[in-house]
């Protein structure tokens, strides 16, 4: 079996986000691995077919969510010695982007937290569990402790 040597942070930008990092962070550490974050900004329905629109039209809330979440993942990186090359901002579904983003990298490891989901929500599906599905490389799920 050889080491990691690419390992994908799957970054949500929660109150458990740190743990998710540590673990990650160690696991490069132990394998001498290149560590890279993604963070991927969910797409917003502008309009609902029932309620009519949602967000003003003149209001571009997805560019306001990107550069929040740049300068969130710039002072993660920073915190991690992620360099700039390796800290990237999607839009789309975070189920689909982050396997998308590890294929096109050669990741060999996503890391992504996982909340415990049990009846209906295992049935629904949760980010980390489709990823896990559906990613070509390995994933480890940090189990993230429910409040």
């Amino acid at each position: 079996m050889q080491p990691y040597q690419h390992i994908l942070i799957a970054a949500d930008f929660s109150e458990h986000g740190e743990l998710v990092a540590a673990r990650a962070r160690d696991l490069a550490e132990r394998y001498q691995a290149r560590l890279s974050l993604l963070h991927v900004v969910d797409n917003l329905p502008v309009t609902d077919s029932i309620y009519g629109p949602i967000i003003p039209f003149d209001t571009d809330i997805t560019e306001q969510l990107i550069a929040a979440s740049k300068e969130k993942l710039d002072k993660m990186g920073e915190t991690l010695g992620v360099p700039p090359e390796r800290r990237w901002v999607e839009v789309g579904s975070p189920k689909v982007e982050i396997v998308r983003v590890a294929e096109e990298e050669g990741v060999d490891l996503i890391v992504v937290g996982s909340h415990s989901r049990r009846g209906l929500g295992t049935l629904l599906g949760s980010t980390a569990s489709s990823v896990i599905l559906h990613a070509k490389c390995d994933v480890l799920a940090v189990r993230l402790k429910e409040d």
